[in-house]
């Protein structure tokens, strides 16, 4: 597990700046799709349509998904743990700051 720490400690801190991305996924979701099915409720004052939240989340989504794509692939490459334990262990690394935040642990 020491092989992982570095990993995971980069990952938790990647994890920080995620919460932005995170947030709007579910912002989206909520207010869309899941909100058509009845799961959730929509805003009331959502009443912009989804076009707008996807220009504006679009980008914040590939610019997050790239950093934390390349700095995952420098750091496996540098990791002598095999891939099917490198990756589950840095996206839940990821996903913990999120989760803290907003109280869902």
């Amino acid at each position: 597990m020491r092989k992982l720490s570095v990993p995971v400690a980069v990952n938790l801190l990647l994890g920080i700046p995620a919460v932005v991305p995170l947030f709007l996924a579910w912002y989206i979701l909520a207010n869309g799709p899941l909100a058509a099915i009845g799961w959730t409720s929509q805003d009331p004052n959502e009443n912009d349509g989804m076009l707008l939240w996807l220009v504006i989340a679009a980008p914040v989504f590939c610019l997050f998904g790239l950093v934390w794509g390349l700095a995952n692939s420098w750091l496996r490459r540098r990791t002598p743990v095999r891939a099917s334990r490198y990756w589950p262990v840095c996206a839940t690394a990821s996903l913990v700051p999120f989760f803290v935040i907003f109280g869902l642990f």
